[in-house]
């Protein structure tokens, strides 16, 4: 199987039009972020101290939650393409077994993604502390590194959920185009939560996007909120932190338990679709 994951990962590097379309949906939030959103917010919570600083933590969450659903389906795109031109169905000639095969896509899958949001948080720190003198904070890495493993470990289980219906590349170039694009709006990185109807809410609820990119803020905001609203009231932390996605589930443990309860769920769904496409492939060979 370490064979197998060597070149998944070899193919996905290899293409370096493909790390960019990968990358395609973090990089428009991220510019959407400087070029339109950034002034506005920031005239919002200008009363804030360091509020600057405050949103830009607030982008990279959001941002990096972002780059792990397009990153690790971009790496399962892989799976499709086999599909299609039949070399899945050669792999299995091999002496590798269906569930390697399946086993490498969805691991390299999950090493792409924690890889591209390492790539993406470097980037957007490196520039947030140029151009906004925003610190380095080396207490969070640890933290933030454990829930970039997490959160590519969901959405590569979810991708491959999803992936496990497509049968065409040409499908999976438009499916891609919907997911970059809805992930910026599901993570809230495009415009704050607490600006958009109830209905919209309540929608991203039910997704896990939301309560991830929620974790990250946590994360990668929690000193920062703590410094900015040191002398403020209760309950203006807690109408920031409503109002831009900071905490969904009242609090960290429970947006904690609801990914983890969307990642069971996942996981049996696409267990249960294995059994489905084993089948289909093997009766090709």
């Amino acid at each position: 199987m370490k064979g197998l994951i060597t070149r998944n990962l070899r193919l996905f590097f290899a293409s370096k039009s493909g790390i960019f379309f990968s990358l395609m949906g973090a990089l428009i939030s991220f510019v959407l972020y400087l070029v339109f959103l950034k002034q506005m917010m920031t005239q919002n919570w200008q009363s804030v101290p360091d509020s600057k600083n405050l949103l830009d933590l607030w982008l990279m969450g959001g941002t990096l939650t972002v780059t792990a659903i397009t990153t690790t389906g971009n790496a399962l795109g892989l799976m499709v393409k086999d599909r299609e031109s039949n070399r899945l169905a050669d792999l299995i000639l091999t002496d590798q077994s269906y569930l390697k095969i399946h086993s490498a896509y969805l691991l390299s899958a999950w090493l792409v993604g924690i890889i591209m949001q390492l790539a993406m948080y470097l980037i957007m720190q490196a520039y947030f502390m140029i151009q906004d003198g925003i610190g380095f904070e080396s207490s969070i890495l640890l933290p933030l590194l454990v829930v970039m493993i997490f959160s590519s470990l969901i959405w590569s289980v979810f991708n491959m959920l999803l992936f496990s219906f497509v049968k065409k590349v040409d499908t999976l170039g438009k499916i891609s185009t919907i997911i970059g694009t809805a992930s910026g709006f599901f993570a809230g990185v495009y415009m704050p939560i607490g600006n958009l109807p109830n209905f919209a809410k309540w929608l991203m609820k039910l997704t896990p996007v939301p309560y991830d990119s929620a974790i990250f803020r946590q994360v990668m905001m929690k000193n920062q909120l703590n410094d900015s609203f040191k002398n403020a009231p209760t309950e203006i932390i807690t109408k920031f932190k409503t109002e831009m996605g900071i905490v969904i589930g009242q609090n960290f443990n429970n947006d904690l338990k609801f990914m983890g309860l969307a990642l069971v769920i996942l996981a049996i769904l696409v267990i249960i679709l294995y059994r489905y496409n084993q089948r289909v492939v093997v009766n090709k060979v």
